[in-house]
């Protein structure tokens, strides 16, 4: 049986979501931790090709994505999405789009477990532009 996509609820006993956090950072981060058997592997990346590229074109708010597979555990899968806010992720969410799209994509999946972050600190290498550090306060501004 597969576990809900969707997590909710407020951080620290507040809303998460809001236009970013103030300092430049990426707002939040969505991690989806999936469980993928085997033989469904090649249906599951085509499901992801059909949902990255219509959410990069259309949907606000969501800045970049990823698929990563286990080293060691090949059936084990992440989604990484990175969002402006957590406030965007959830709208989208809410749509009958994000259903209609994830649906496919869930349904390969025997096992899965949605988390949701906002960033606090964020550290740059030089290859990706100015090296250095920067942090949220606690309270997100």
């Amino acid at each position: 049986m597969v576990d809900s996509l969707s997590l909710g609820g407020p951080v620290n006993g507040r809303s998460a979501g809001g236009a970013g956090n103030g300092a430049g950072l990426i707002g939040a981060r969505v991690l989806f931790l999936l469980r993928i058997p085997q033989p469904r592997t090649t249906e599951f990346l085509q499901a992801y090709e059909r949902i990255r590229h219509q959410v990069a074109a259309s949907v606000t708010g969501h800045l970049r994505d990823q698929v990563c597979q286990s080293v060691t555990d090949p059936e084990q899968w992440l989604i990484t999405s990175e969002w402006t806010s957590l406030a965007c992720f959830e709208a989208w969410e809410r749509e009958a789009a994000h259903r209609e799209l994830a649906g496919p994509l869930r349904a390969c999946a025997t096992e899965a477990r949605s988390m949701r972050f906002v960033v606090r600190a964020e550290t740059t290498g030089a290859q990706s532009g100015p090296t250095g550090s920067r942090r949220v306060a606690a309270d997100g501004g």
